[in-house]
């Protein structure tokens, strides 16, 4: 008899559980919380408590990953590029056991930064795994182009709940902006991804810019968008951020903006994955710098 949860999966399948719950997006966007509670001038948080709340986005991130791929199992079952995740090939069961699982771990996330750290860094990190979970996922993606658009303000919702973690019931104007930058950054880098598999999105259904208005059109809207991504990236200077910050910005904006007007110029699967491993660059850079400037800072 198949255990509800685990069937097909094997004691140390490490990599089946890392790729169910999404942890490498995971860690990008617990990298995004701690650069909002670094960036936030005079922030009083102890460093424990920095750590737990950061902790709680990823767990959170990871229940949210986890939800995309209960509820789209249909969609990834029609896809290349997903056809192999764990509950289209039946290595895990779809069944009430995972939404419990994910359920529990988003509660638990949610109650810990509430409790340890307070209730508004709480919301964000709630608000974080709802917008991608349920409003991205179940409401705007099988609808309209605009899904990952909306689907974006995740990573901001990140930002803010690192910045509210240690300055607890303010969002001040350096976190301000960096959340406008990564709800920019998310547009250019998906729709780049969805370029590249323009077929599979096609044949799930799913209306990805690109299946909508065409691959040609869809780099233009790419490339139209770094330039507003990179020049809205330089904003966090004028609210304190110094020059290592300027370095990572200026690094990552050039290494997108140029593979984003190659990727204009030329589409094509090749040139819009380059785009959407620069704006992964980008994004690095960018975290890096909000780091490493405070660290400079001390």
């Amino acid at each position: 008899m198949r255990d509800e949860g685990h069937a097909d999966a094997k004691p140390g399948h490490v990599r089946l559980f890392f790729d169910l719950f999404k942890l490498r997006i995971g860690f990008a966007i617990g990298l995004t919380a701690l650069a909002g509670a670094l960036a936030v001038p005079g922030g009083g948080a102890p460093a424990w408590q920095v750590a737990l709340l950061v902790a709680c986005v990823i767990a959170a991130s990871a229940s949210a990953g986890a939800f995309n791929q209960y509820v789209e199992r249909d969609l990834d079952a029609r896809m290349g590029r997903t056809r192999g995740r764990a509950f289209v090939t039946g290595r895990l069961t779809h069944g009430p056991f995972w939404l419990v699982v994910i359920g529990l771990m988003l509660a638990l996330s949610v109650a810990a930064a509430a409790v340890a750290v307070n209730p508004v860094a709480a919301l964000f990190v709630f608000l974080g795994a709802f917008f991608y979970g349920v409003v991205y996922t179940v409401v705007l993606k099988r609808r309209t182009w605009m899904n990952i658009v909306v689907g974006g303000l995740a990573g901001s919702f990140a930002v803010l709940a690192g910045a509210t973690g240690v300055a607890p019931g303010e969002v001040g104007p350096v976190a301000a902006s960096l959340a406008w930058v990564l709800f920019l950054w998310t547009p250019p880098h998906f729709w780049s991804l969805a370029i590249a598999f323009h077929d599979d999105y096609r044949a799930a259904g799913v209306p990805m810019l690109p299946v909508v208005v065409g691959d040609a059109r869809a780099a233009r809207a790419v490339l139209g968008g770094t330039v507003v991504l990179v020049a809205s990236s330089f904003l966090p200077l004028a609210f304190g951020l110094g020059p290592l910050y300027a370095a990572g910005a200026a690094t990552g904006g050039f290494l997108f903006l140029r593979a984003a007007s190659r990727l204009a110029a030329e589409p094509s699967r090749a040139t819009a994955m380059r785009s959407f491993h620069a704006s992964l660059a980008q994004l690095s850079l960018l975290l890096i710098g909000v780091i490493a400037d405070a660290a400079w800072r001390g």
